[in-house]
């Protein structure tokens, strides 16, 4: 009768240790299993941010762009903006070259556009390209 007992005992201690430990674990199964939902959640919320911000950031360098070309296409307006685009990048490069001059900063202007020029001027039909005497007249004395 004892060992009828102490089985008996073993057993229903066995199925309460049992049933606990399942308990248990659905239960941190069910509290991962949120976690993961939330943090997959604020990752999709993230991305979607992110996605907006730089979407925005790229829109409003466009529209910049836009807004100078039609500011510059207005004949008093297009002479004003012109002037006032020239003096801002003047005030960049000023930063960058605290020692520097105006007359510096236009022979440096003039010496990337000649580079560009010749470019576009070597692109062109024979009959239609300038000559060289001609681009030797109009070129600033600093860049010879």
């Amino acid at each position: 009768m004892l060992s009828f007992i102490r089985s008996t005992l073993f057993l229903i201690w066995m199925f309460f240790s049992l049933v606990s430990i399942t308990v248990f674990m659905s239960i941190w199964a069910l509290q991962t299993t949120f976690k993961v939902a939330k943090l997959s959640a604020e990752i999709t919320s993230n991305t979607i941010k992110h996605k907006k911000a730089i979407k925005n950031a790229v829109l409003r360098v466009k529209a910049k762009a836009r807004l100078k070309r039609m500011i510059t296409m207005l004949p008093f307006a297009g002479a004003a903006a012109g002037i006032y685009f020239e003096e801002s990048e003047f005030q960049e490069w000023l930063l960058e070259n605290p020692t520097g001059s105006r007359s510096e900063y236009l022979c440096e202007i003039a010496e990337i556009t000649s580079e560009i020029l010749d470019e576009v001027l070597n692109d062109l039909p024979q009959t239609i390209k300038p000559s060289g005497s001609l681009l030797k007249n109009i070129t600033p004395k600093c860049i010879e």
